[in-house]
């Protein structure tokens, strides 16, 4: 058994913010770029967000392109990925969009919220308790067993950055749009960690390339710079 290939993927703005402070959703990226994401979503076996993200976009999660999705039927994979969310808390709403499109869905949390999210969901998603606390690392070992070998993380910040902080990141897709937040309220890609070698390593810059107006920029955090 091994840990999936574990991919953040993320589109900001200029100054390094996912969203703003108004009650909209802030579109970063363009259509192309969204068609990308959903080929990258097409690619993988699972996808993760966090509660946060549930609770602030309600997104459905899912491979829009009927095209992507036949060709992962016919290679004999699930027609949409595993969708995955992580709570420490168990306070989901169970009619957020999330649980009622697309395939399985798997709901990690904490042993003190195991039982009140099961009964809160009640069918619409396995519960799994990975210990008193969320551990990151217990959940890639859980993903692992059940065959997913691709994961990939739409957020938010958070969970972006205990996946980075804990060294449990594979590669980055970081899209930049030309646009700039300034709102220091607004949440951002990463908040404060204590980030594997610091502020001296260099991550190795795999790809860039432009999409429409928008900057896809892939890393690969366990590699160093050439």
């Amino acid at each position: 058994m091994s840990r999936p290939h574990v991919l953040l993927s993320v589109a900001t703005s200029i100054d390094g913010y996912i969203d703003d402070t108004t009650t909209d959703r802030l579109l970063l990226s363009n259509s192309k770029d969204f068609d990308r994401v959903d080929q990258v979503r097409a690619e993988s076996d699972a996808i993760l967000i966090g509660a946060g993200t549930m609770r602030a976009d309600n997104p459905r999660l899912l491979v829009n392109n009927e095209e992507r999705r036949a060709a992962r039927r016919a290679a004999g994979k699930p027609e949409y990925p595993l969708k995955v969310t992580i709570t420490a808390t168990g306070d989901l709403d169970p009619h957020l969009k999330f649980w009622h499109h697309g395939g399985a869905k798997i709901a990690y949390t904490t042993d003190a919220s195991e039982e009140k999210l099961k009964q809160r969901l009640a069918g619409l998603a396995e519960v799994i308790s990975v210990g008193p606390e969320i551990d990151f690392p217990v959940l890639l070992d859980d993903l692992g067993h059940r065959g997913i070998r691709r994961l990939m993380v739409e957020g938010g910040g958070q969970i972006h950055t205990a996946f980075l902080a804990q060294g449990l990141a594979d590669e980055i897709h970081l899209a930049i749009a030309p646009l700039v937040v300034g709102d220091p309220a607004a949440p951002r890609f990463l908040g404060p960690g204590n980030y594997p070698g610091g502020p001296k390593r260099r991550m190795r810059l795999a790809e860039v390339r432009a999409v429409g107006d928008v900057v896809l920029m892939r890393y690969l955090p366990k590699q160093e710079s050439l």
